[in-house]
């Protein structure tokens, strides 16, 4: 290769084992790997945010298949380039005997006419179809190419990763230009990629390129920030700062306050934080700090947490302010979770204590002479739906775990106990 070449084309990987991050298709159980062992070669399409290696991928499927490989790009193509490589391709066959491929960039911008144009030759095997798209193809590829096809959806690449890149990039570096440098900090390089191992590559490249003739040898993030001029909240998510924000993000929420939630949420998605770990805590959040105060708060963050997976950056941040505002202005109650923080207290205190006879199943005669289910009342046949029965085992009667708070749903459920049971709530 040149040596002129960039240095990310210099590091673009050749093998499925040089593919960092997706070991889930290519690893050795990976279906991409499964494939090309068994030489059953599919159409396929790669979903998943750039620079994570979906043209990579593809270029590394024709070359150890074998097979000649065409490429276009959905932004500058249209019908007339398609049909011309698929008139070349069917030639190709008469040869080769494998279809060659034909991949295509960002899939998702070809029109429905542009799409439908390739479905002649994916049904007749004259080509194999690769496409690459960072949008949902359940929504962008129309269904009868789609049903042709099987979707393979690469990952970001994790933090791990990128600072196994940051080393690659480092080592080949220094070994091309025959210099010595020590990269101290990842944090910014890490950041401003915002996980695309591309993009990675070539701000490495870049920071390294402007030191090159200084007496300078170790870069750290100051160095980087100021050949970028990038202005960036520093965050680094395996350290204590991610900690911290979380749980800064938790309190304001917990606390009310939708200005320090929203501020605290923008602080994760420039640092680059995974949305789904943003997401879990808000479910966790609805039920811990808001309850039976606002049923719907869970509802409304497992709905987010549904809908960032189907949409993703950067459009997520929308869903999770929408979500994150919500459970900030909601009322607040514990009460459900030191109801179960108290039950399972109480378990670990008094063991496996015995299930009160009126309470146990009778399938048998003989459960039933033993007074199995004796005594028991069935709520629905009583007044109201209720009959006043001990639900506790013997030595626990009269405990109480759930104490509803002071808010106007756990009000009402309040006074409805109070009802029923008189003084036990």
């Amino acid at each position: 290769m040149n040596s002129n070449s960039p240095l990310a084309e210099k590091l673009r990987p050749k093998t499925l084992d040089q593919v960092l991050g997706q070991e889930h298709l290519t690893g050795k159980n990976g279906p991409i790997r499964k494939m090309l062992e068994n030489d059953t070669l599919n159409s396929l399409i790669f979903w998943g945010p750039p620079g994570t290696g979906k043209t990579t991928l593809a270029e590394i499927i024709s070359e150890t298949s074998g097979r000649k490989f065409y490429k276009l790009s959905a932004v500058s193509s249209g019908v007339k380039d398609i049909r011309e490589i698929i008139d070349e391709a069917k030639k190709q066959n008469l040869f080769s005997g494998k279809s060659p491929i034909l991949f295509i960039d960002e899939i998702h911008r070809f029109n429905k006419s542009q799409q439908d144009s390739l479905l002649h030759a994916v049904e007749k095997g004259w080509v194999v179809l690769m496409g690459a798209t960072t949008e949902n193809p359940s929504f962008e590829v129309v269904s009868a190419l789609l049903s042709r096809s099987q979707v393979y959806i690469l990952k970001a690449l994790g933090y791990e990763k990128l600072e196994e890149l940051i080393d690659i990039s480092l080592h080949k570096y220094n070994q091309d230009s025959h210099t010595d440098f020590i990269i101290k900090d990842n944090e910014a390089l890490i950041q401003y990629s915002g996980g695309d191992a591309r993009k990675l590559i070539n701000a490495v490249e870049n920071v390294l390129n402007q030191f090159k003739n200084s007496e300078k040898k170790e870069i750290d993030n100051e160095d980087v920030l100021s050949v970028l001029q990038e202005t960036m909240a520093l965050y680094d998510k395996n350290g204590e700062q991610h900690y911290d924000i979380i749980s800064a993000f938790i309190k304001s929420m917990r606390g009310s306050d939708p200005n320090g939630a929203v501020y605290w949420l923008a602080r994760m998605l420039v640092g680059g934080e995974d949305i789904k770990f943003i997401a879990r805590r808000m479910l966790i959040l609805a039920s811990e700090d808001i309850g039976l105060a606002n049923p719907n708060a869970l509802v409304m963050a497992n709905n987010c947490f549904q809908a960032i997976n189907v949409i993703g950056n950067p459009e997520a941040r929308i869903i999770l302010s929408q979500t994150a505002v919500y459970l900030a202005v909601s009322p607040k109650s514990n009460s459900t979770y030191v109801a179960i923080n108290d039950a399972i207290s109480m378990v670990k205190k008094t063991g496996n204590l015995p299930v009160p006879l009126h309470l146990r199943n009778a399938p048998t005669k003989l459960m039933k002479d033993l007074d199995y289910g004796k005594d028991y009342g069935y709520a629905h046949s009583y007044e109201g739906n209720f009959i006043d029965l001990e639900f506790l085992p013997e030595e626990l009667k009269g405990s109480s775990f759930y104490k509803p708070g002071n808010n106007s749903t756990e009000n009402k459920i309040a006074d409805q106990l109070k009802k029923k049971w008189k003084d036990k709530y």
